[in-house]
């Protein structure tokens, strides 16, 4: 029963940091300072917590609420431009890289063929009020190559699967005398004499 009850609790603290973050969801960049974001930031963390404990909880809605009301079309840009840095970054993990028509701010459709991007149905960022600008940064690398090719490994020979898989225990802090030192101490713990 433990169990089930701290499973709750984590899932009742998931839920209420995930509405939090949908609604207080400014950046760094929205404030002048550093000490007002991070004024923010412990502010909105005192209210997640006396939330999940259940402290004045009817006070906390009633702040939300009017935080929501007073700001709703900041949290409207905001869930938009997280969904464009994650378009952004999904975009840049398959390796395509979207090209912007200088004339009239529109994705490339050239660039997204083929891609799954930009199809009908399927959102694509668009720039904010139709200027040209310097796309945002997503702080996701960009693969250079293809990713992993499992294949590569069906042509190492047996002695290079060997090498590998040595070097990989020691990565790992395994090594042949500390198996042999073990597997002696277990023969020799079980003797009954």
């Amino acid at each position: 029963m433990v169990v089930a009850s701290g499973t709750n609790s984590y899932a009742k603290e998931m839920a209420i940091r995930k509405r939090i973050a949908n609604i207080f969801n400014k950046r760094e960049e929205d404030f002048p300072s550093l000490r007002e974001y991070n004024d923010y930031l412990e502010e909105v963390e005192d209210m997640t917590f006396s939330l999940i404990e259940g402290i004045d909880v009817a006070a906390i809605e009633a702040k939300i609420a009017k935080y929501q009301e007073e700001n709703a079309e900041q949290i409207i840009i905001a869930r938009a431009r997280k969904a464009e840095d994650l378009a952004a970054a999904l975009a840049a993990s398959k390796g395509v890289v979207a090209q912007i028509d200088a004339t009239d701010g529109a994705m490339n459709q050239s660039s997204l063929a083929g891609s799954g991007v930009g199809g009908q149905g399927q959102y694509v960022p668009t720039l904010a009020g139709g200027a040209l600008g310097q796309p945002r940064p997503t702080g996701q690398p960009v693969p250079l190559g293809g990713g992993l090719d499992m294949n590569s490994y069906a042509v190492d020979d047996e002695e290079m699967m060997k090498l590998r898989a040595e070097r990989g225990g020691r990565a790992g802090g395994w090594s042949v005398e500390l198996s042999k030192r073990r597997a002696l101490e277990e023969a020799f713990g079980s003797i009954w004499i």
